[in-house]
């Protein structure tokens, strides 16, 4: 008798009440997402699985009398790398407030190295106390129209990875644009992915543009902002992801709208997309989404479900997102339903909190990760923007990523652009291949009064992008970003306020998540104190603003590109 037959019987014989369970909790309430109903019963577990709803004694028991018992929570579609920190930091930080399980798109990584970067996520992402699936990188570069650091990669590159148990499918596929032209490279990829889960990006597409990108392959998106955008979606056959993350809060709009229109929910799911440590230890991770839409006045079971049962069921995942039988113990404790306040999590049968092992072992990573940041020294000229009688101006849109393409008189002297404490310049230089490419623009929105923000983590390509009011301490903050190979800086007046180191490829930290979270709030108080309002985040916002993919107007290091038109700006 095999190992497997062998922990079968046994889980046979402790549902059948013929041995004790390894863990029972005791008189609980059982959300049960499948009948949207709440049971008051024993829950049995045999090992890291559920074996049984009903009266059932265990060798541990934990008596959850006035509580409720949630399935463990799904984010569907995130970027580990927008937490700057390691996967197992990361863990640390999301499983403490539910969240048990992510689906993972690695393309910031493998932008900058390709399958080195892929590499990376997967075996890291190996033994942690979390469930950690993987998207392909569709659009690796995102468009043609910037420099990233690995080049393309291609369907012939995603070939080796087709059959990894938790490589789900294809990521997001930003370069819409590619797939209505018909363009073979990115239609090549779908093929590929034919039998598995195609995930989309298409913010604003409409009419018959949305039609044939449902028409190639495309199942899901996370990019509405509105809700007649949802509506148009979903009636295109579209999963929508509801996100909300740091930058890009969408939830409150589309709920209002999911429950004005009385719509079917079992085809909306939650997801955070970007999230910073900072957000998820204030407010937790995707129990946040499922508070918010209850206190939008969505029904408790029914915002569970959409944070749990519907992303497994929408992405495959088997013996995942429900308390049933055969399940894994993934599981949730909550002393209150409303506010979803979360007492346990409960990971494979077995107790999480913040001690979580640490014992995980990598093995070595690729020096290349570590050494990404190559710049040329630039000259000062290569800043300046000739200013027109009305110019274009990249207009922040709060607590969105989007932004507004304005067309305005700017502040100039002798013919060229000066930053004031409404216009500021955005610079955008190439640090892959050391080219030299810089672009700059006017950007509104940002209020800096004396001082540079700088980052070297970019949306997708992750070239260095800055913004500031002067020149110098714009070029300052970014000498010093080659200095310690990516990551944030602060500067004013000619001096480092502060910094925050990111070696790992330069959008990532090794130290610890407690660490990263203490810099990041000393960066962000600073922030503040330049005159960054607080509807801006100074680096999520900042990091969105070189992706040529969200519409309307975005900055690369060839150029101010126009998204809706797909070309770039005179």
């Amino acid at each position: 008798m095999n190992t497997h037959t062998m922990n079968s019987k046994k889980k046979i014989s402790v549902s059948k009440g013929v041995e004790k369970a390894d863990l029972v909790f005791k008189n609980a309430g059982i959300i049960n997402v499948f009948t949207e109903e709440i049971i008051i019963s024993d829950l049995a577990l045999c090992r890291d699985t559920i074996v049984g709803i009903g009266q059932y004694e265990g060798i541990i028991e934990v008596d959850c009398t006035g509580k409720f018992i949630s399935p463990g929570f799904i984010d569907a579609h995130v970027h580990i790398e927008s937490s700057m920190v390691t996967p197992l930091e990361l863990a640390k930080a999301v499983i403490v407030s539910g969240t048990t399980t992510l689906i993972a798109d690695p393309h910031e990584l493998v932008n900058v190295a390709g399958k080195k970067g892929l590499n990376y996520i997967l075996n890291a992402t190996e033994n942690i106390p979390l469930n950690v699936f993987v998207m392909l990188p569709s659009s690796v570069p995102a468009t043609v129209y910037e420099t990233n650091g690995a080049g393309e990669f291609s369907a012939m590159d995603m070939i080796e990875y087709l059959e990894h148990p938790r490589v789900l499918g294809l990521g997001e596929v930003m370069c819409f644009s590619d797939v209505i032209r018909g363009n073979p490279q990115i239609l090549d990829k779908i093929f590929l992915c034919r039998n598995k889960i195609c995930d989309g990006h298409s913010p604003e597409l409409s009419g018959k543009s949305l039609q044939a990108y449902a028409a190639a392959g495309i199942e899901t998106d996370h990019e509405c902002t509105g809700f007649d955008e949802v509506l148009e979606k979903a009636r295109a056959g579209f999963k929508i992801l509801i996100r909300e993350g740091s930058a890009a809060k969408n939830l409150e709009a589309i709920i209002t709208g999911l429950l004005e229109h009385n719509l079917p929910l079992d085809r909306f799911l939650f997801c955070t997309d970007d999230k910073h440590l900072e957000d998820i230890h204030r407010e937790g991770h995707i129990r946040w989404n499922i508070k918010k839409a209850i206190e939008l006045g969505l029904d408790p079971i029914k915002a569970i479900k959409m944070g749990t049962l519907n992303a497994a069921q929408a992405y495959g995942l088997k013996r995942l997102g429900a308390i049933a039988p055969g399940y894994r113990g993934d599981l949730v404790i909550l002393s209150e339903l409303r506010s979803m306040t979360v007492e346990a999590v409960y990971k494979d049968g077995r107790p999480m909190d913040q001690r979580i092992d640490e014992s995980v072992e990598y093995g070595p990573i690729d020096p290349e990760l570590i050494n990404s940041v190559h710049i040329k020294d630039l000259d000062p000229a290569s800043l300046n923007i000739p200013v027109k009688e009305k110019n274009p101006v990249i207009g922040i849109i709060p607590f969105q990523i989007n932004t507004d393409y304005l067309i305005e008189a700017l502040p100039q002297k002798e013919g060229l652009f000066v930053p004031n404490a409404i216009y500021a310049k955005l610079c955008v230089i190439e640090r892959h291949r050391n080219t030299g490419n810089v672009g700059v623009a006017a950007i509104k929105g940002f209020s800096l009064k004396n001082g540079a923000v700088a980052t070297t983590v970019a949306h997708d390509s992750h070239n260095i992008i800055a913004v500031g009011q002067n020149d110098a301490d714009i070029l300052l903050a970014m000498k010093h970003l080659k200095k310690i190979q990516g990551g944030y800086v602060i500067v004013s007046k000619g001096k480092i306020l502060g910094d925050l180191p990111l070696t790992l490829a330069g959008i990532m930290s090794l130290e610890s998540g407690e660490t990263v979270q203490k810099k990041l709030a000393v960066l962000i108080a600073l922030a503040r104190e330049l005159g960054v309002p607080t509807w801006v985040d100074p680096f999520i916002t900042l990091s969105f603003m070189a992706l040529p993919v969200i519409p309307r107007l975005r900055l690369t290091d060839l150029g101010l590109f126009d998204v809706n038109a797909f070309t770039f700006v005179d």
